[in-house]
């Protein structure tokens, strides 16, 4: 399925290499979103915060792209499915350093349990 050029921006580049408010509040995150009209990155839906998707919700800005190495996907939030995109500003992907989850520093050692268990 293609996507309408004129919801997105080609030139604008992401917001950071993590997630802005898990930056904020020193919180950590299992996968990257880039929204594909801002740049804002947020966390995945499977991060406890979620906050690619509450930018979707706050913004109306419903199509993201995978900030992930590797990965060019898109997904659109009002079909619920993968989209093809046109390619965004660089950087594509956080830095290969990066782990995931992370960062590194703030990802607790239970971490796969405290995913599990997030309402």
């Amino acid at each position: 399925m293609g996507i309408n050029e004129e919801l997105i921006n080609r030139a604008v580049p992401p917001s950071g290499s993590g997630c802005v408010e898990c930056e904020q509040t020193g919180s950590w995150w299992f996968h990257l979103r880039r929204c594909a009209s801002c740049g804002h990155i947020g966390c995945c839906d499977d991060s406890l915060n979620r906050h690619a998707s509450r930018h979707v919700a706050q913004t109306g800005h419903f199509i993201i792209q995978s900030f992930e190495p590797n990965e060019t996907w898109f997904w659109d939030y009002t079909v619920k499915d993968f989209i093809d995109g046109p390619r965004l500003a660089n950087p594509q992907h956080h830095p290969l350093s990066q782990t995931v989850p992370g960062p590194a520093e703030r990802v607790p050692s239970d971490w796969m349990d405290e995913l599990a268990n997030r309402p």
